[in-house]
């Protein structure tokens, strides 16, 4: 590297503008909702790690941000919003309801969405601070930064995504 250069590899050149343009899809449905919203804001502004535009389409996005109780009913709703975004794609459980149920141990509530998907990261909390989604947050970017360009097409995760029902 000298001086007004900088040397590095297309892998490394791409996989830093990935990680810094996700585009998300908010799939919020309770009390964690409400944290998400906050962290929007202007107060914690999640603008500015590259998140500035929220896609409210699947076909748009490739981050789905599950905040909150899924119900068994809306499970396969959710399931087919992950199987209609594109690959690349990554999701983000926030809140203990998401992540495991909650406190609602019932036959009505889905015990964990990683029952139906696959998820990349999970933000504990009830509901969690925007501070612990913000570091969910650049969890999802550092492993988009760091996942290899070709992981998606590897027979591990074909068999992952077959585990789960998904084609």
């Amino acid at each position: 590297n000298g001086e007004g250069y900088q040397l590095t590899t297309l892998d490394k050149a791409v996989a830093l503008a990935r990680s810094n343009s996700v585009w998300p899809l908010p799939f919020a449905t309770s009390c964690c909702g409400i944290e998400f919203m906050a962290t929007m804001g202007s107060m914690y502004d999640l603008s500015r790690f590259g998140m500035e535009r929220m896609s409210f389409t699947p076909r748009q996005s490739d981050l789905l941000i599950v905040a909150g109780t899924i119900s068994k009913k809306l499970a396969p709703v959710l399931k087919k919003v992950y199987e209609q975004m594109a690959e690349p794609k990554w999701v983000l459980s926030i809140g203990a309801c998401a992540s495991s149920g909650g406190i609602f141990d019932t036959y009505s509530v889905l015990q964990g969405i990683d029952r139906i998907i696959p998820v990349d990261v999970y933000v504990p909390g009830c509901p969690p601070r925007p501070e612990q989604i913000i570091d969910g947050v650049l969890k999802i970017q550092e492993l988009v930064e760091n996942e290899s360009l070709r992981r998606r097409n590897s027979p591990e995760y074909q068999e992952l995504l077959a585990s789960y029902g998904i084609e």
